[in-house]
């Protein structure tokens, strides 16, 4: 970083952090938009360091598999450990296709082992990063909402999920669809069995590799924060 950039990036943080002192002091929508003028000056601070979205990534990646071998309490710390790790990449490099897809298999993982009051919430938050995964490639998440919207019961969405996910190329296996426990609920449906056929009839799509993404430096990924959420009820 040269040092007209640093310069540069400590002035804006300054100006954020006054922002915040102001916004305490101030109430309505004065305050909301001196808060907002300061993330956005903290996220534009730490933007360019594709570096550290990097770690960010693996960093996640790594606790989401760890989280895998662990008993379900000390998994669930794990996972959110994992999920932090994702968002927090995805605020740096809003464009960053891992940690969308990954950010939503931490949470629809974490659900499995949560209880049945906190599932539809996890559920929701698993899907909106899938929508981001699409919104960076698309298609490249369409199987793993069609689980979402399986787990829902929301057959009309699932099919178009499924039919979005082979016409992308991003459909898994039939043996693999099949044993893949949150399709379990749809799998003996009439209109599953007949999506499969016709997948078993149709030339399965070259499969490209995933494009590289341009990175869009600007912050775009927030996750709602949900107060009186609890993820251990």
């Amino acid at each position: 970083m040269s040092l007209l950039s640093s310069f540069k990036k400590r002035s804006t943080l300054d100006a954020a952090i006054k922002q915040v002192a102001q916004a305490r002091k101030s109430e309505g929508s004065k305050a909301e938009q001196l808060y907002k003028g300061a993330y956005q000056g903290f996220a534009n601070v730490i933007a360019d360091h594709l570096i550290v979205s990097e770690a960010l990534y693996h960093w996640g990646f790594g606790l989401l598999h760890e989280a895998r071998t662990q008993e379900p309490k000390a998994a669930i710390e794990i996972y959110e450990d994992a999920i932090s790790k994702f968002s927090f990449c995805l605020l740096i490099s809003p464009n960053y296709l891992g940690a969308a897809i990954d950010g939503g298999v931490a949470f629809m993982e974490l659900a499995r082992i949560s209880s049945e009051a906190a599932k539809p919430d996890l559920y929701d938050l698993a899907e909106d990063f899938f929508e981001k995964a699409c919104g960076i490639q698309k298609g490249s998440a369409a199987y793993n909402l069609a689980c979402v919207y399986a787990l829902r019961g929301d057959n009309d969405a699932c099919l178009a999920a499924l039919q979005t996910a082979r016409d992308f190329g991003s459909l898994p296996d039939e043996q693999n669809i099949l044993q893949d426990e949150d399709m379990a609920g749809v799998i003996n449906a009439q209109w599953f069995k007949e999506f499969m056929e016709e997948v078993r009839a149709t030339p399965a799509p070259v499969k490209t590799k995933l494009k590289d993404i341009e990175i869009n430096v600007e912050p775009g990924f927030k996750i709602e924060k949900k107060e009186d959420f609890d993820y251990y009820s």
